[in-house]
């Protein structure tokens, strides 16, 4: 019964993308323009989901009597063939519904560090792949948003998308003037979808106070709703693209693709081209030192966006880093950004002050406190209070070679969402500030990423280039002192301008 409540809590919650892609081509049998944004209404699309549990649900009900039936040697394909049926189940649903909800199975489907290796490999088609539109609704919309068609825009256009995700498709193309360019095309109709979606926010954030009363579900829905429409917007994507791909022009290890504005609108973004293999074939195929150059680069842009312009790239999923030799690592997707202002860099740079360099307790608690964190007046002692907290600040308290595990990853999870067990005071008072809602991408995302990497690096040694507050501290790796030469250049380029 573990196994099957396993499969239930999991696959259920987090499946992917080979059914999606049958779906697809039943869809095109029906419908030649394959409208990909189904049930646009809210009623609609709550019913997709309550159907898709139902089924889920008779599965299950299947699975556990022919468990009964079956002899021992049997049971391990059983749970097998019940744990993918689902997961295509799961894949089709959200695949076929795009927008918020199917980004909520795109970043499930990477989150689990325990899942298990058939069912991983179903989910990670979702970080590239999902059921795309028809090359008839491409034209449509780009003639809508830019006026010509492809063949008037492009001196070539390949119509079968190279990537298909939840709220657009990307298709190769090369322009008049030989550039070679990645054209996303938004889907009609996912605004109606994510607003549909979105709708329900407010509720599941009022149903999680009833197990962390400490929660202002209010602030915390807002700000995910905010980030996400902006993620429609694909002229504000540009604009954070532009900050991104101008900060780190010429650096080492770091690319971000250039945008092409004539060649874009509100839902269409044309980007320089870029080349590299995807996240599976890292972990799969690369020796351990190409895969702990490719987290330290994925690690210094997390944390060189937050500490040095401000702005941290939230949405962290395989599908979004294409990947290099040597670390060199092009990152894709800017559309759900966020901006810290100087009080939010100040607090974040007095907390990781009093929990990592001062070690103080009581310092920690009080600016837990000042950021509402953690409510004021309360019983339980600032070294519980540290026990707690200090879990995510582990990686950089150490001043020596860490290893990111699935352990690691796992309690993370386990940190933020149980309720019980030794800290469930600490849970039932602590809450996510606005400013630390897209933060948690790092603790539920990054972090899984990188024990599936297996990364192991001196954190602390590398986070102390990356902080302001540290400007004396000296390069700590290869990839350092190569970015230490670019930081000069680039400087002394500034003051000969």
């Amino acid at each position: 019964m573990g196994k099957v409540r396993w499969v239930v809590s999991r696959t259920a919650a987090t499946a992917v993308a080979i059914g999606g892609l049958r779906a697809a081509r039943k869809a095109r049998k029906v419908d030649p323009l394959m409208n990909p944004v189904s049930d646009l209404d809210r009623t609609g699309r709550n019913k997709r989901v309550v159907g898709l549990g139902g089924r889920t649900g008779a599965n299950l009900a299947a699975h556990k009597a022919r468990r009964v039936f079956a002899g021992a040697e049997r049971r391990d394909t059983i749970d097998r063939e019940y744990e993918v049926k689902t997961a295509e189940q799961v894949v089709e649903t959200l695949g076929e519904m795009k927008g918020a909800l199917m980004k909520i199975g795109q970043m499930a489907s990477f989150l689990d560090a325990g899942m298990p290796d058939h069912v991983k490999e179903v989910l990670a088609q979702l970080q590239q792949n999902a059921p795309p539109m028809s090359h008839e609704l491409v034209e449509e919309m780009i003639v809508e948003e830019l006026g010509k068609t492809t063949a008037e825009l492009f001196a070539e256009f390949d119509p079968d998308p190279i990537a298909a995700a939840s709220i657009g498709q990307v298709h190769r193309a090369i322009t008049h003037g030989g550039d070679a360019v990645a054209v996303k095309v938004q889907y009609p109709g996912v605004d109606k979808a994510i607003t549909s979606d979105l709708a329900n926010a407010d509720a599941l954030f009022l149903g999680l106070q009833t197990l962390f009363p400490g929660l202002d579900p209010k602030a915390i829905a807002s700000e995910l709703r905010e980030r996400i429409v902006e993620e429609l917007d694909y002229e504000l994507e540009a604009t954070n693209q532009e900050l991104f791909a101008d900060y780190f022009a010429g650096h080492p290890t770091i690319h971000v693709p250039g945008v092409h504005r004539t060649l874009s609108s509100k839902r269409v973004l044309t980007s320089d081209l870029a080349e590299g293999v995807h996240f599976n074939e890292v972990v799969a195929s690369w020796s351990q030192d190409q895969r702990d150059l490719a987290a330290e680069t994925i690690y210094r842009f997390a944390f060189g966006g937050i500490y040095q312009i401000g702005a941290f790239n939230g949405d962290p999923h395989p599908g979004n880093y294409l990947f290099r030799p040597d670390g060199h690592v092009v990152f894709l997707d800017f559309g759900l950004v966020k901006r810290f202002g100087d009080e939010a860099l100040q607090g974040f740079e007095k907390l990781i002050t009093a929990m990592v360099i001062n070690k103080s307790p009581g310092e920690f608690r009080v600016v837990a406190e000042e950021l509402g964190l953690l409510q004021g007046e309360q019983s339980y002692s600032d070294e519980l209070v540290v026990e707690y907290f200090s879990h995510f600040y582990d990686f950089v308290t150490t001043d020596g070679e860490y290893t990111m595990t699935k352990e690691y990853a796992a309690k993370s999870v386990r940190h933020i969402f149980d309720p019980s067990g030794r800290f469930s005071e600490i849970s039932r008072t602590a809450n996510v500030p606005r400013d630390f809602v897209i933060l948690q991408r790092i603790n539920l995302g990054l972090m899984s990423l990188f024990a599936e990497l297996n990364a192991t690096r001196n954190w602390r040694r590398i986070t102390e280039e990356l902080w302001p507050w540290k400007d004396d501290a000296p390069p700590s790796t290869p990839m350092g002192e190569a970015i230490a030469v670019w930081v000069e250049e680039r400087a002394s380029a500034a003051a000969q301008a």
